[in-house]
């Protein structure tokens, strides 16, 4: 069946970014999809999309596993708070290094290897953690980690962008991006369970091979080379209407770009003081089990997820009715940044109940920014620099996951309680709230130019 063509059919093909108007041989396009660029849900490519989504839930899952093991490494290595603040820093030094030698690499052969070798590498890495003897050692297997995941990003995005065509790379990137919330939701619980029962060091083990499993269906999935969707990719961009730029000197110029650097470092600080230290805040502060800590963490990022695909639905459709996308994105970041800001209250407060209430309603809250901040900045920043943009809010994230985990735990040891490092996010958080209404705004955005 040919695809629907409608008025203004060239207009359509530049706007989709898809140049073929008729249905692609190797597949049947149902009526539901018979727009050009759509692809349908029963092709192959979507649970391609899905296997990425898996993959970011056990990188995520090898990130947090650390924290579940903690209590036990910290009393067999004998660490004190600050020295286990830069273990669990440690896989964000490499994380953060080899983003760009990673994203060289995937341009350079492809999505299939690079993967593969990075999985084998983090997996292989997280397997032998029980081999480890002391601080040191624990750090240099955590800087492998680091570099081994560094690929997941750059991997998933390549082949979500050669694979999809404008018009669907929205919800793909969203369905991936849900393994960055399930991922924490379910490894703590998991790790916590698996230490409680057998060991850390079994819990490592088990994780780092049986996590080996999902290569079977990656290599089945994903041919020998993605190059051939790139040509395709090329006639699209060609073929594509001109689309608006910044120079990276007028970017830098611009209060927004510094406005969402602030934020996103801001919005990343809690979320990697969840990750690492809520747990163990819940076991010191309220003499939780290990069980007990990585459950209540993991309801902690559920939530956070459902809050944040609700949010980003709600926020859609009230810029669909005539909204204006810049107040309503906004509206939504602030208004999360505020309600996470509420973790602050648990100090000032001896009811148990209540302090639990507002650890996990804090993170909860912030999901009402997650979508929307990244959302926002897209909207601000001109679609053609918007590469370099994600590149910038990419790297103020991850030092985040380097400043956190070590910060927190200096703090805890020089004052001798969660209290100042929960007031720290405070602070954090507000100075966040202070960027998005002061600096993210429409009048600050870069000026462009058609290129």
């Amino acid at each position: 069946m040919p695809y629907r063509r409608g008025r203004g059919s060239d207009a359509a093909r530049q706007w989709t970014g898809f140049v073929s108007t008729t249905a692609r041989p190797e597949f049947k396009v149902p009526s539901a999809a018979a727009e050009p660029g759509l692809i349908p849900f029963s092709d192959q490519r979507w649970w391609v999309v899905i296997l990425l989504s898996l993959g970011m839930v056990i990188a995520y899952l090898d990130r947090v596993n650390l924290t579940a093991a903690m209590p036990d490494i910290a009393k067999t290595f004998t660490l004190n708070k600050e020295q286990q603040g830069m273990a669990f820093s440690a896989f964000f030094w490499t994380y953060t290094i080899f983003q760009i030698p990673a994203g060289l690499l995937v341009d350079r052969f492809g999505v299939r290897w690079p993967y593969f070798f990075g999985f084998v590498l983090w997996c292989i890495a997280s397997a032998i953690t029980p081999l480890m003897s002391g601080l040191g050692a624990l750090i240099a297997v955590r800087l492998l980690i680091g570099v081994g995941e560094s690929v997941v990003t750059p991997s998933s995005m390549r082949y979500i962008s050669m694979h999809f065509s404008e018009r669907q790379r929205g919800l793909a990137v969203g369905l991936y991006m849900t393994g960055t919330k399930v991922g924490p939701a379910i490894g703590l619980p998991i790790s916590a369970y698996l230490v409680k029962d057998y060991g850390w060091q079994w819990m490592f083990l088990a994780v780092g091979l049986a996590s080996l499993v999902w290569l079977v269906p990656w290599m089945t999935l994903v041919k020998s080379s993605d190059k051939a969707a790139l040509p395709r990719a090329q006639r699209d961009l060609k073929s594509a209407a001109p689309v608006a730029k910044v120079s990276t000197a007028q970017l830098l110029k611009s209060p927004v770009i510094w406005g969402t650097i602030i934020g996103t470092y801001c919005y990343m600080y809690f979320v990697y003081y969840c990750m690492t230290w809520m747990p163990l805040y819940f076991k010191e502060k309220h003499n939780m089990s290990i069980t007990s800590m990585g459950w209540y963490a993991g309801v902690s990022f559920g939530g956070m997820a459902a809050v944040a695909a609700i949010a980003g639905w709600v926020a859609d459709k009230m810029i669909a009715s005539g909204k204006d996308p810049v107040n309503v994105r906004k509206g939504f970041t602030i208004a999360g940044f505020i309600i996470a800001a509420t973790q602050t209250i648990s100090v000032f407060t001896d009811s148990v109940p209540l302090m639990m209430f507002f650890t996990i309603f804090s993170l909860c809250g912030l999901g009402l920014a997650t979508a929307n901040y990244w959302a926002l900045t897209q909207t601000l920043i001109p679609g053609g620099s918007i590469a370099l943009v994600v590149g910038i809010q990419n790297t103020a994230a991850n030092l985040a996951g380097i400043v956190a985990p070590w910060l927190t735990g200096y703090l805890r040891e020089v004052t001798g309680s969660f209290d100042v490092p929960i007031k720290t996010i405070g602070f954090w958080l507000a100075l966040g709230i202070a960027a998005y209404v002061f600096l993210v705004r429409r009048q600050y955005a870069p000026k462009a130019v058609i290129g």
